[in-house]
C-alpha cells in the first residue's frame, strides 16, 4: 500500500521531515513523500493558501493517476482538501482534519498552537466546517513562522512550548494540537513540557490512513 504524502509548499527539508514521521508513525505502509515546488516557501494564512491550491491539485491528481492508496495534504491548514477529495480516486485526508477527528474520537476538549495569527482564521473556519466546534477551545498563534521552525528550532520550540503551557494552564482542554506540519521538529520537546496530551497531525494523518487504506 503507497500512500503519498504532498506538501503543498516548496520547502523540500519540510517535506522529508514529515515523510520520516509519517515511516515512524505507520510502519506497515509505503509512505512517499512529494513536494509542490511550483508552491509558496510556506503557507501563513489565506492567501498563501490559494496560492498553494493549484499546483497542489495538480500533484493530487498525478498521484490519483499513479494508483497511490492514499494521499495526505501535508498542511495544517487542509489546503484545498475538499477539491482534493473530489478529485482523486482514493483516501484524501488533512492533517488537520485527522488531528481534529482523532481528538474528537478520543473525546478530548483541544486547542490548537500554530505559527502565526495570519493562520488563525483558516483553522477556526476548518474546525467549523468539518464540524469539531463542541470540541474545540482556542486556536492560538505562537508568533513562530513556517521556515524559523526549521531555521531557528531552539528559538521556535521554546515559543511554542510556552503558547502550549498557556493553552495548559487556560482553556480546560484535554489536548493541545500543533497547528503546522513543521512542527513535527518539536513534538517531543511540548510533549515532554505538558500534563495534557500533545497531539502531531503528522502522525494522527499516517495512522489514519493505515486503517482506510
Amino acid at each position: 500500500m503507497t500512500v503519498i504524502v504532498i506538501n503543498p509548499n516548496s520547502t523540500v527539508s519540510m517535506t522529508q521531515a514529515m515523510l520520516e514521521q509519517a515511516r515512524r508513525s505507520a510502519p506497515g505502509l509505503r509512505f512517499e513523500g512529494w513536494t509542490s515546488h511550483d508552491g509558496p516557501p510556506a503557507i501563513q494564512g489565506a492567501g498563501d493558501g490559494k496560492a498553494a491550491a493549484a499546483p497542489l491539485l495538480k500533484l493530487v491528481s498525478k498521484a490519483s493517476d499513479a494508483n497511490a492508496d492514499g494521499i495526505i495534504i501535508g498542511c495544517f491548514d487542509d489546503t484545498a482538501l475538499e477539491e482534493a477529495a473530489n478529485l482523486a480516486d482514493c483516501p484524501v485526508i488533512g492533517i488537520g482534519q485527522a488531528a481534529y477527528h482523532y481528538a474528537a474520537l478520543r473525546n478530548w476538549r483541544f486547542s490548537v498552537v500554530t505559527t502565526l495569527s495570519a493562520s488563525v482564521p483558516v483553522i477556526e473556519a476548518n474546525i467549523e466546517r468539518q464540524g469539531m466546534l463542541p470540541f474545540a477551545a482556542k486556536v492560538r498563534a505562537s508568533g513562530v513562522p513556517v521556515l524559523a521552525l526549521e531555521q531557528e528550532p531552539t528559538h521556535a520550540a521554546l515559543a511554542i512550548k510556552e503558547e502550549a503551557l498557556l493553552a495548559q494552564q487556560g482553556d480546560d482542554i484535554d489536548a493541545v494540537i500543533l497547528g503546522c506540519a513543521g512542527m513535527v521538529q518539536v513534538v517531543e520537546m511540548v510533549r515532554e513540557s505538558l500534563a495534557i496530551e500533545t497531539i502531531d497531525p503528522v502522525a494522527c494523518a499516517a495512522k489514519c490512513l493505515k486503517w482506510m487504506v
